[in-house]
């Protein structure tokens, strides 16, 4: 679950930002691809970096009073840079049932058409390496398919990405493989594998409930704790941008399909929610820039994603307004005033994609947060479904919280061979690091008509979602420039049905497809699990693809 909105667990809501876009060569040199590069460096001092972000505006007064109690939260107590997470039982290498050395991979060459040696694999894997453990199904009861769990360790900076794979229930030498992001950013993907699609989700009492609407059941599923310092993902450093994730990723997928090859020729899809807005479009991309590689990635699909800021914002007002599906939560007085604080939001947006710098994108990413998520934040309700007041956690789910218990418990850390003692399901550190290192406000968008050229991609939204709600998914594809834009914008809505009956519309043109999906909220799965399973299994299997 990309719970978007952990950062409105801080006083005022606050937002993580993005990086900077620019035109660059890829790895192979074959030609400009629109990538991201490094953001600005920070002090190691937290009040030096705020002091450095509050004098690099234009003038002391430019986020006005609506942002002022952020900034006050902010300097009085959040940890800008994430903390580091130790192992609290390393397990030695004889202990796991394979692993995998990137450097073995890195070293392996072939000889082209024309007689020369060249690199078997493109990547910078040397320092890489996959542990891979064998889950007893019968240890925790959450499937009988067989499972796999492990780590992917980078050598370099010691980060240590947990994983867990599903076997599909169905066809598992043909059917496709599926990696599950969840976003935040900072919260885990166990989040999705138990409360949303996985194979089982965990009750209150503490027991383990089969899920017959797993996507696994006709897909292999991959689920990821990304990035590092997220769920069972541990290191002593911290990554705070999206691009520096990609490149794990990329690692992982490249380093997995190299053990298990029977894997590695079935088709390959991205699949995430919410702030996975942000990462699928960067690591799709990283993917394709690697011609010669051993993922066979066929689509991406987003579900209730923020990916194009400065287009979505527009769609907080008349989502929580009562100008969407659904009855306003907020009054006449708040809404007015959520209509004046758009063109400054927008104003500041369109700084952090002109200059694609940490100093714009920050407070864009205050302001508008702020100004257009706070109102609504203030009312109590749910902000990942407008039908329902916040229940639980700061996270507004009680089952969040009944899935850390289970997955806390020594027997199942055990059973996964995860190396830390201490699993939380969104951590607030990570949150605020990419919030600083400028990682939300930025053009992620600006990366997906790239990845159009190459492969499908399907945008879904609940139609009851709050922080990435529907109008703005739906809005921002329209704005999209991209060859297709026309035809696309063209295109007409057509119901999506299950058994005769509608429970959404979509819109399709090319390799673009937009999906409504009717009463359901930030997280599709958990909502309406049958009808995701349908149009999931439609889209793997082609049905929109031209």
């Amino acid at each position: 679950m990309q719970l978007q909105a952990l950062l409105l667990a801080a006083s005022t809501v606050i937002a993580a930002d993005q990086i900077p876009l620019q035109a660059a060569t890829d790895s192979l040199g074959q030609g400009a691809r629109k990538t991201f590069i490094d953001p600005l460096p920070f002090d190691d001092s937290v009040e030096e970096t705020i002091r450095q972000i509050q004098d690099a505006m234009p003038d002391g007064s430019l986020l006005g009073d609506v942002a002022d109690d952020a900034w006050k939260s902010l300097m009085d107590k959040l940890n800008i840079f994430p903390s580091p997470k130790a192992p609290k039982h390393p397990t030695p290498d004889s202990e796991w049932d394979h692993v995998v050395r990137g450097a073995d991979i890195q070293n392996r060459f072939t000889v082209n058409a024309l007689g020369e040696k060249e690199r078997e694999i493109d990547g910078h894997l040397e320092n890489y390496n996959l542990r891979v453990k064998k889950v007893d199904p019968s240890a925790l009861n959450v499937d009988t398919v067989k499972q796999y769990s492990g780590y992917l360790d980078s050598e370099e900076d010691d980060k240590h990405l947990f994983y867990w794979f599903f076997e599909s229930r169905n066809d598992p030498k043909n059917d496709p493989i599926l990696l599950w992001l969840s976003g935040g950013p900072g919260c885990s993907s166990m989040i999705g594998l138990f409360m949303e699609l996985g194979a089982s989700s965990i009750t209150k009492d503490g027991g383990v409930k089969y899920n017959p609407s797993s996507w696994n059941s006709n897909a292999s599923v991959i689920f990821l704790d990304q990035p590092v310092n997220v769920g069972f993902s541990y290191s002593k450093n911290s990554v705070s941008n999206t691009v520096a994730a990609g490149k794990d990723v990329y690692a992982l997928l490249t380093l997995f399909f190299d053990q298990f090859p029977e894997y590695s020729k079935q088709d390959f899809h991205i699949t995430g929610e919410s702030y996975a807005g942000h990462y699928i479009p960067s690591f799709a991309s990283e993917i394709l820039s690697h011609k010669k590689r051993n993922i066979n990635l066929k689509s991406i699909a987003i579900g209730n994603g923020l990916t194009d800021p400065y287009t979505q914002y527009e769609y907080y007002r008349p989502m929580a307004c009562g100008d969407g599906p659904y009855p306003a939560v907020l009054d006449e007085t708040t809404c007015l005033g959520m209509d004046s604080s758009l063109p400054r939001c927008q104003s500041l947006i369109s700084s952090c994609y002109n200059s694609q710098s940490v100093w714009s994108c920050v407070p864009a990413a205050l302001y508008c947060n702020s100004a257009l998520i706070g109102p609504y934040q203030k009312t109590g309700a749910n902000p990942y479904d407008v039908r329902e007041k916040c229940v639980g956690s700061s996270l507004c789910y009680e089952e969040l919280e009944w899935i850390s218990a289970w997955l806390n418990q020594p027997r199942v850390i055990n059973a996964l061979g995860a190396e830390v003692d201490s699993f939380e399901s969104c951590n607030f550190d990570i949150n605020r690091g990419f919030l600083f290192h400028g990682d939300w406000a930025l053009p992620f968008h600006l990366l997906v008509p790239g990845i159009l050229e190459e492969i499908p991609v399907l945008i879904y939204a609940g139609d009851a979602d709050f922080i990435c709600n529907f109008l703005g998914n739906e809005a921002w594809l329209e704005a999209l420039s991209w060859p297709g834009k026309k035809d696309y914008n063209e295109a007409k809505k057509k119901d999506l049905t299950m058994d005769g009956k509608a429970y959404g519309y979509y819109k399709n043109s090319g390799n673009l497809t937009f999906m409504a999906i009717g009463q359901a909220g930030h997280m599709v799965p958990f909502n309406q699990p049958e009808n995701s399973i349908d149009f999931l299994n439609r889209w793997l299997s082609g049905e929109w693809k031209h």
